[in-house]
């Protein structure tokens, strides 16, 4: 029997949107200004920061500094409803959503979900690596390194220590640049600290990545830069270098190098969840859902995509946006725009995106900054990424936390949350 999930109707459209990252709580906040009933849908409760997942590995931040509740989000809210759910299919010719807790009709659905880790087929790095796509991957990173520290102490020898003092980033795009820099700042300054009998000259970061160059979405100038900045730290960086396998011990890589690691952080690409339902044709590279200019799913007529999940494909973008947040922001604020106009039968405005710029960081008072004809670097690009990753974050509480942060591991150069918790596992008889 089909379940139907307990969510009351009213007068208003019902949106449904599915995804409560950047371009889904922006979509949110617009449409319920213009008096939709709304309803999100995401497997967790909580917003995530993702930009800063990396800080949560590297013990520089609390994941709850990080995260909002999406119900505390729009609280108070008339016409807003929350469920707690993952999407099973879809069933255009219904209007429906089916869901883990039930049935949810729509007059319209928004696909927000983003996008997951791509292992392009590689089941063993699959399986054995770890990757970075949530808080809960970013304590279980933050564990792993932890652990293997504790194991490496115990050692005997330098030889058996080694593999647990490896640690191996596949991918040079921002979330590998600034997790390769924060892991060598932590060997260089912090570490020591903590393990003052084990030498960290031995410990080796290295930063694996397929293209010529890393920050690939970056102009030269700032790809240099960044390389500059990494070898300085000591990180290792192979280029044209692309991982063939990895057993959970030894990495493999295409020129037939071995190394031993207990610690691969993939970082490489990004692929969409492809969900049952969607014409074939709606489909893109990646699992990403095809969209017209006004971000309405190819092959429906009342399904939108938005964010990461969505390929908008054009002169100017032939493989698409920059999968980043101003693209989901920007996406969301249009398409909240267009809804209002769609009801009223009014044409929509097709979207147009504008840059405001990449930044990255690399470490303490190093980044780089491709803003709208200027480049910067140094301290002036470190400053300006960390002002908007702090004005970005959500609820003035968790801006307050991270700024304390911040300002304590610049000052002292020494995060106190260096903690190994790790959930206990339950076992019980089987009857």
């Amino acid at each position: 029997m089909r379940r139907i999930a307990s969510i009351p109707r009213n007068e208003k459209k019902r949106v449904v949107v599915v995804g409560g990252g950047f371009a889904g709580t922006r979509l949110v906040k617009k449409l319920l200004k213009h008096k939709f009933q709304v309803v999100l849908i995401d497997k967790n409760n909580y917003y995530q920061f993702q930009p800063l997942f990396y800080q949560v590995a590297m013990a520089g931040l609390e994941p709850s500094a990080i995260s909002f509740p999406l119900r505390r989000m729009f609280q108070g809210q008339k016409g807003f409803h929350f469920r707690m759910g993952e999407v099973l299919r879809v069933r255009p010719e219904k209007n429906e959503l089916e869901t883990s807790i039930g049935s949810i009709e729509y007059d319209y659905l928004v696909m927000a979900t983003g996008v997951t880790t791509n292992f392009f087929g590689n089941k063993n790095v699959e399986e054995k690596a770890a990757s970075m796509k949530s808080v809960s991957d970013a304590i279980f990173i933050r564990n792993k390194i932890l652990a293997n520290y504790e194991k490496a102490i115990n050692c005997e020898t330098d030889e058996e220590r080694q593999k647990y003092l490896n640690i191996v980033i596949v991918g040079g795009g921002p979330a590998g640049v600034e997790l390769a820099g924060s892991l060598a700042e932590l060997k260089k300054y912090i570490l020591p600290k903590d393990y003052h009998e084990m030498n960290f000259h031995n410990m080796k970061v290295y930063l694996f990545e397929a293209a010529p160059k890393i920050l690939g979405a970056m102009r030269e100038r700032s790809s240099r830069t960044a390389t500059r900045y990494l070898e300085k730290l000591d990180v290792e960086i192979r280029l044209n270098t692309a991982v063939q396998d990895y057993d959970g011990k030894k990495v493999v890589v295409t020129d037939g190098t071995e190394l031993e690691t207990e610690t691969l952080i993939w970082t490489a690409g990004v692929a969409a969840k492809r969900f049952e339902g969607f014409p074939e044709e709606s489909f893109g590279y990646a699992n990403r859902l095809l969209v017209n200019d006004y971000n309405r799913v190819k092959g429906t007529e009342n399904i939108f995509a938005i964010g990461d999940i969505a390929l908008m494909q054009n002169e100017d973008y032939p493989k698409g946006h920059p999968q980043v947040a101003q693209t989901a922001i920007q996406q969301a604020n249009l398409l909240g725009k267009n809804m209002k106009r769609l009801v009223n039968g009014k044409t929509p405005s097709s979207f147009q995106y504008f840059d405001k710029g990449v930044l990255a960081t690399i470490g303490r008072n190093l980044a780089v900054a491709d803003l709208p004809g200027i480049t910067l670097k140094g301290f002036a690009a470190w400053f300006i990424w960390s002002v908007v990753h702090l004005l970005s974050i959500s609820g003035a509480k968790n801006k307050i936390f991270v700024f304390i942060d911040w300002a304590m591991n610049y000052l002292i150069y020494d995060p106190s949350l260096r903690l190994l918790i790790r959930p206990k596992v339950k076992c019980r008889e089987e009857d």
